[in-house]
């Protein structure tokens, strides 16, 4: 029986979406823009959070964060896929596929615990207004955005330092356009049990309390919405939340249709197709969805262009 050793494999092979030769400049082309869109109206959305007084509260200091996480997110896979379609070179080595999985888990994590302490945010205003500004103090939101850095860079590193004992017997192919931790356990020829157990695990910590905690907020929030009389007073708390009920929906929902398409035994392109709703479809549309329905972004937003457009 020949040793098994993870240093005998120092690259692995990304298949990414489509191997036809065809599609490369389209899928080049919609990445490029898609990933533009994504940066550009995230930044867009952090400038005028910065720039306008009026945004310096818990809600936009999350929104700010929030859109961070989301560059960050897709930046850690839509340049290395750029680039191999541009160099028609699908490998990325070793070493860069934990890099990338690593930050990966970060934002993604991120990405999850930043909308359950948003939904938080959304339950505190509407079923406490007149506490609002003492639960949700600054020192409350720094002490929640550093507990989410910390859970996510620490569950991130444990996976990735899990990853280092599994063992890679030859050159793989990975039918991904990025890294995933789970594509890239199916590959391995060393028992992954203790892997897969703590991936599940976590998973299931890391997404079903948030989501658990994001539902019992919003069950609260239209308990106490049906409870006010005027028409306009609901109307006014609803589109308080409605934004960030329509990101939580859009990255949940993308994130559950992920996994019922590529829960298969083996692995194929379906869920790398999957995938691109909730990695780079979500953040892109993010902002769209915070600046279209929110008055205070579209203002934020207009007095930055006018100060650009007329400096002093």
């Amino acid at each position: 029986m020949e040793p098994e050793n993870q240093t005998a494999i120092s690259k692995f092979i990304l298949l990414g979406l489509s191997e036809d030769m065809d599609l490369q400049p389209l899928l080049f082309g919609l990445f490029l823009y898609m990933y533009l869109v994504c940066v550009i109206g995230n930044l867009l959305i952090i400038l005028a959070v910065i720039s306008d007084a009026h945004l310096h509260t818990p809600m936009y200091f999350f929104l700010s964060n929030l859109s961070f996480t989301d560059i960050c997110f897709t930046s850690t896979t839509i340049p290395k896929m750029l680039v191999n379609i541009q160099a028609q070179d699908k490998v990325i080595t070793y070493e860069g596929c934990l890099s990338q999985m690593y930050f990966f888990m970060i934002f993604a994590g991120l990405e999850n615990l930043l909308l359950t302490v948003m939904a938080y945010d959304r339950f505190v205003v509407i079923c406490y207004p007149l506490h609002y500004t003492i639960i949700m103090n600054p020192r409350l939101c720094g002490l929640l955005l550093l507990l989410s850095w910390v859970i996510c860079l620490i569950y991130s590193l444990l996976q990735c330092l899990m990853v280092l004992r599994v063992s890679f017997c030859i050159e793989t192919e990975i039918p991904h356009f990025f890294c995933e931790l789970a594509q890239i356990l199916k590959l391995a020829c060393s028992d992954t049990l203790v892997n897969e157990v703590l991936l599940y695990c976590v998973t299931a910590l890391l997404g079903v309390i948030p989501l658990t905690g994001i539902l019992f907020s919003y069950s609260k929030i239209i308990s106490s919405i049906m409870g006010i009389s005027s028409v306009g007073g609901k109307y006014k708390a609803f589109s308080t939340c409605g934004s960030h009920l329509s990101v939580v929906s859009l990255f949940y929902g993308a994130g559950l249709w992920v996994y019922l398409t590529s829960g298969t035994a083996h692995p194929s392109r379906k869920g790398s197709v999957a995938s691109v709703m909730y990695t780079v479809v979500t953040p892109m549309l993010n902002p769209f969805i915070y600046s279209l329905r929110n008055k205070d972004i579209k203002g934020a937003l207009r007095k930055l262009f006018s100060r650009g457009a007329c400096p002093q």
